[in-house]
């Protein structure tokens, strides 16, 4: 019987890990999506678990993120400043010094 419950305590924490992985490794679509799933399955678990607040923060977070200025949605829509035209001196009019 520990022989199983060891393999199953090993298995469990391998898939923490690994889950741990996906999530932080993965790109920010697919930890919003699992952020949201886990946020529907936990606020529809039973209610004497008192999970509704962790769900409504899952869900809340699996939202839109905020911009870093503040969420204005106008970050790095501006255009950049033009660059100095440059001036072309033609080959001839370059007097040699001696």
């Amino acid at each position: 019987m520990n022989a199983v419950l060891d393999d199953l305590i090993v298995a469990g924490v391998l898939l923490a890990s690994l889950s741990y992985a996906v999530v932080k490794l993965g790109p920010r679509t697919l930890r919003k999506r699992i952020v949201g799933a886990l946020g529907l399955v936990l606020g529809s678990a039973p209610a004497f678990l008192k999970l509704t607040g962790v769900a409504q923060r899952l869900a809340a977070a699996s939202g839109k993120a905020r911009a870093a200025c503040g969420s204005c949605d106008n970050c790095g829509t501006e255009s950049l400043p033009q660059p100095p035209p440059e001036f072309s001196v033609p080959v001839a009019k370059i007097s040699r010094r001696v």
